[in-house]
């Protein structure tokens, strides 16, 4: 307790003398903050109060370009009970009346502010043996002494009139709805109900989305336009004839006339054509740009929601890492003893889980190479059938990669609680990390396979490339676009849909296993009408934003590194992210108990990786496409392209001939006829490396001109944080009054240092004073200067 006084909590447990059936029945023990630990923890959390009322109107990019253009809104709509937006500054209890609301005790402190400040202390208690980290509510949750530790939510739905609706119902009518697919979200309200952790979250999955709508819109037309020119750009292999007869395909395999795959050539310049190179360079383009103006969407918000240096200067160390940590060492910040684990053990800590990361990668992905298609975790024996085999095998790698992410993600949590980081936000980070770069491999080998490395090392006829006696695989006859292609949809759509399927089955079927089993809990008392606990017990515990996150961030991978392959897939992405905003926002508001509200400044490292994304999608254009085969041909030899196909076809060379009932055929190759590589083929090699150094320094240079011409934080933002630091000095300005002068022949730095904690100095040259209410309010921000820093200050 802050007073110092022991804390006692009564025990939820019924006595021994108690029956059976007495002994199943769930207790509930709904806890309460007073007053003065409100204070007291609001204080020592660093939370912000209000100051003074500032204006808080609707601001949204794409309703002031159509307001600019004349355009009615139909996605505006209003939201009743807006929270209201303050200039704030830290709270301090001496400095109680200069805050707004303070003269109303029960609704100074907001729900949220209550429950994380009634969760700290649940989440501080040592209940055990600190060395065995018997701390917090968590790790009893976890040994199942209480079943269950969560807020309570508001009142559920109701029929009552917009204005009288409470937060939680607020946003069951206005956000939750399937009706407001089209709407914007209520930010705030969801913050205010939520915390912005979870705000920022929908916030970047709504701006996220928005920015979907141009490249969902290009990649249409580019898609249409394939549509339209693919029956006229393959006419010299549909009219070839029985002009080019190609070698087999597989050791088993009869010769074929280049002809017999016309219909194979136009579906693969569907994907293939110039319109596709365009549209991949301009995605490229998008997300950087995408990036940046979230860059400012960020800033604005976390200004907005009071945490733009949240995780600098406010965030305490983990309860499970104060409670495991070997010593106590001062804060250089703060001036105070705090749990410290040393550096060089948590590097070697990390070095050895990258180990072991390493390790589970080459142990699952290793071993799969050609000759046959790739997962990370078993090689797939499917033999060269054409669509079917590819298609089938896709399915089954999509199963396998839904199956593996359980075991990475168990596997990633556990390297992660023993690398000991200090907070919950280095915790996560470091999480997220190793996840990712787990489900990176796990869902992306197949594709960057198909992509970079299938048909590669194949050989030529008379001396092909085997692996284990096996000949190396290589694209089927329509190109290794084709394939990509088939793969990247069923991977990236298949998986949108069973995870939407997921999300709205499993949560209502753990709810209704959850309602039975405290039916027969309850038993006669099941007619009775239950209390707001109870059916809150009922819902399903929150699982959080990680799994959330990853999903959009996988999604955005494949949007931007293989959008070549696939133009429509920022158009499957627009049409999922809709579903998943409503899906997300009814588990939240119906389905889930009430989580605690953490606070959070931005996306943290998931910013990072998707800026690693957004800058390697210049690989599948230079080593997938024909654009640039097609283009130097085009300056070498025929700008029209005539004999193109010939061009590319190699003769089977005469060893090839001599060793056995082979006749003389045709393969995909620059090659003269010994089965060396010409010069035309260094050219290209030279050309695509040239492609990808150039499109990178493009790139980078775009990025770098929007960060220079697009401030992170804009311009009426940073008026409206000096306005707030002005105000914040004045609510502080009484500090100032204790005058302190200190003379350099006075009494040791040591001696006033003492005396300045017991609020009496007797140095002869410190001006006497005991405004004890005065300096209470300065005590804490002199201790954290320390003795060196009052001395020069003063």
């Amino acid at each position: 307790c802050p007073s110092g006084a022991p804390c006692s909590v009564p025990s939820c447990f019924p006595p021994q003398e108690e029956t059976l059936s007495e002994r199943k029945t769930i207790h509930y023990l709904k806890l309460s903050a007073p007053w003065d630990v409100l204070v007291y923890y609001a204080e020592e959390l660093c939370m912000r109060a209000p100051l003074q009322v500032c204006p808080n109107p609707d601001r949204n990019s794409s309703a002031e370009v159509l307001q600019w253009l004349c355009i009615p809104n139909a996605l505006q709509q209003h939201v009743p009970n807006k929270p209201a937006d303050y200039y704030t500054c830290a709270f301090r209890r001496s400095k109680l009346d200069k805050f707004l609301g303070s003269d109303s005790r029960d609704s100074y402190f907001s729900n949220t502010q209550r429950h994380r400040i009634v969760y700290e202390i649940l989440a501080r208690t040592i209940y055990g043996k600190r060395k065995r980290a018997e701390i917090g509510i968590n790790r009893l949750l976890n040994e199942r002494v209480y079943a269950a530790a969560f807020p309570l939510h508001e009142t559920p739905e109701s029929e009552v009139p917009d204005e009288a609706l409470n937060p939680r119902q607020v946003l069951y009518r206005f956000w939750a709805q399937w009706g407001c697919w089209y709407r914007y979200q209520p930010l705030d309200h969801i913050r205010q109900y939520f915390g912005e952790k979870i705000a920022i979250y929908f916030a970047w999955l709504g701006f996220y989305t928005a920015w979907l709508l141009p490249a969902a819109a290009v990649g249409t037309v580019v898609f249409l336009a394939g549509l339209v020119a693919m029956g006229t750009n393959t006419q010299e292999i549909c009219e070839s004839g029985g002009q080019f007869l190609m070698c087999p395909l597989c050791d088993t395999c009869e010769t074929w006339n280049i002809s017999e795959i016309c219909p194979m050539a136009k579906v693969g310049y569907l994907f293939d054509h110039p319109g596709t190179v365009f549209f991949s360079v301009f995605m490229s383009f998008w997300a950087v740009t995408f990036l940046e103006y979230w860059k400012r969407k960020s800033a604005t918000l976390a200004h907005h929601w009071d945490c733009m240096d949240f995780q600098e200067e406010e965030e305490r160390p983990r309860p499970e890492f104060a409670a495991m940590a070997p010593r106590m060492e001062q804060n250089p910040i703060t001036g105070l003893k705090e749990p410290y684990f040393p550096k060089q053990d948590r590097l070697s800590r990390v070095l050895t889980g990258s180990m072991a990361i390493v390790i589970m990668e080459a142990g699952g992905a290793g071993p799969c190479v050609p000759p046959h298609s790739v997962t990370p975790v078993t090689c797939l024996a499917v033999l060269q059938a054409g669509n079917i085999a590819n298609i089938s095998s896709s399915l089954v790698n999509l199963a396998l990669i839904l199956l593996m992410s359980q075991v990475y993600t168990s596997l990633a949590e556990k390297l992660t609680r023993w690398e000991m980081h200090r907070t919950q936000t280095l915790h996560e980070d470091a999480f997220t990390f190793k996840v990712f770069i787990f489900q990176f491999v796990n869902f992306y080998s197949s594709p960057f396979y198909v992509a970079f490395f299938k048909g590669r090392f194949v050989g030529y006829p008379g001396q092909y490339g085997t692996l284990l006696g096996l000949r190396n695989e290589e694209c089927g006859p329509g190109g290794c676009l084709i394939e990509l292609a088939q793969q990247l949809f069923i991977i990236m759509v298949g998986k949108q849909i069973i995870s939407n399927v997921q999300e709205f089955v499993i949560p209502k079927l753990k709810a209704w296993r959850q309602k039975r089993k405290l039916a027969r809990v309850r038993g006669a008392q099941i007619s009775q009408e239950p209390p707001r606990w109870e059916e809150d017990y009922e819902l399903i515990e929150c699982e959080g934003l990680f799994e959330e996150y990853l999903e959009m961030v996988l999604q955005f991978g494949f949007i931007t590194i293989f959008v070549a392959a696939f133009p429509l897939a920022p158009l499957f992405a627009l049409l999922n992210n809709w579903v998943e905003i409503r899906l997300d926002a009814q588990k939240f508001v119906c389905e889930y108990r009430r989580p605690v509200a953490y606070r959070a400044q931005d996306i943290g490292v998931w910013f990072l990786i998707l800026e690693v994304l957004a800058q390697i999608s210049a690989f599948l254009i230079a080593f997938t496409s024909d654009f640039l085969p097609r283009l130097l041909y085009q300056y070498e030899h025929d700008s029209q392209l005539q004999g193109y196909v010939n061009f590319t076809l190699a003769y089977s060379p005469p060893r090839y001939l001599a060793t056995g009932n082979h006749t003389l055929c045709r393969y995909k190759a620059f090659r003269d006829a010994n089965g060396n590589y010409t010069l035309f083929y260094w050219k290209l090699l030279a050309v695509r490396l040239g492609f990808i150094i150039a499109f990178e320094h493009v790139v980078f240079f775009f990025l770098r001109l929007i960060d220079w011409l697009v401030p992170d934080v804009p311009g009426s933002l940073e008026l409206k944080i000096k306005r707030e630091r002005y105000l914040a000095k004045q609510a502080l300005a009484d500090n100032q009054e204790v005058l302190l002068t200190v003379s350099r022949d006075s009494a040791s730095p040591g001696q006033c240092a003492r005396s300045w904690r017991a609020r009496v100095c007797p140095c002869p040259s410190v001006k006497q004073t005991r405004a004890s209410e005065r300096l209470t309010g300065a005590h804490t921000e002199w201790e954290a200067l320390g003795w060196r820093g009052w001395r020069e200050d003063s």
